[in-house]
């Protein structure tokens, strides 16, 4: 009886959530324009070359998240004892995470290298990725290891279908809105559903920086006047970014289950 009580909560959570994400969807369609593809997107602020090197610090701010994906997706490779990781769903979930960090490096890189349309999808689709994976384990450390699954497939598809939108209708709100909503469920959720761990106010400071980074890359132009033109708005959200990933594996290792989900 309990178990089959319990399974109607699960069901019933299930479906408010995934009503609440398609009705914010439709709205956000309805309500805002449509935001094309267009070349002053790819006209960033700091277009410097050095050594030869197109956008050099565009590019180069892009090696922290190899080193922080790399050593994550490692850890998590080990069977995820090193991050105090306790279900298969939730070790899938940190595993596509620090691989789409891992991938953001060399997307980015790429297309910063020389920044076009054809490019631009090697520098977001990664870091949708990221964001689905990251949103998914969140949901699943709140709301129970199926919940959470079902989010990590739904929205790795989510993300490469809101990827080809974007191509095929020359409109970038599904990816943006993609990458706006986990900063700003993230905080909501954190005190509307208890956390199976410890540390868990690393998902705050976490939804934080992804703000800020998205704030310098709206400034890049302001933020590169200001410091006299050494480092551009757009430079600076590559390295906040990085600072995500750090945060969440401090998180990882120092967490510990507060109590058993069933």
């Amino acid at each position: 009886m309990v178990w089959m009580v319990n399974q109607q909560v699960t069901r019933g959570r299930r479906s408010r959530f995934w009503g609440v994400a398609l009705l914010s969807w439709l709205i956000i369609m309805l309500v805002t324009p449509k935001i094309p593809l267009s070349r002053r997107n790819h006209l960033y602020a700091d277009m410097r070359n050095f050594l030869g090197v197109p956008n050099t610090l565009n590019v180069i701010t892009n090696f922290p998240f190899l080193i922080v994906g790399v050593l994550g997706f490692v850890l998590c490779l080990g069977g995820g004892s090193f991050f105090h990781i306790r279900l298969r769903g939730e070790l899938w979930g940190w595993v596509l995470f620090y691989g789409g960090i891992a991938s953001v490096a060399f997307g980015s890189a790429y297309y910063h290298l020389r920044p076009d349309d054809n490019r631009v999808m090697l520098d977001t689709l990664p870091m949708m990725i990221a964001y689905s994976s990251l949103f998914s384990s969140f949901i699943l450390e709140r709301l129970g290891e199926r919940i959470g699954l079902s989010c990590l497939f739904s929205l790795l598809l989510l993300a490469v279908l809101s990827a080809s939108y974007a191509r095929a209708f020359n409109d970038l709100r599904l990816c943006m809105t993609f990458q706006l909503i986990p900063c700003i469920a993230i905080p909501i959720m954190t005190f509307l559903f208890p956390a199976k761990y410890t540390h868990s106010r690393y998902w705050l400071w976490i939804a934080g920086v992804c703000i800020i980074a998205k704030m310098e890359a709206l400034a890049d132009m302001k933020i590169y006047r200001a410091n006299k033109y050494i480092i551009s708005g757009h430079s600076l959200e590559h390295l906040c970014s990085a600072i995500a990933p750090v945060l969440v594996t401090i998180m990882l290792m120092q967490r510990s289950s507060r109590f058993q989900r069933y």
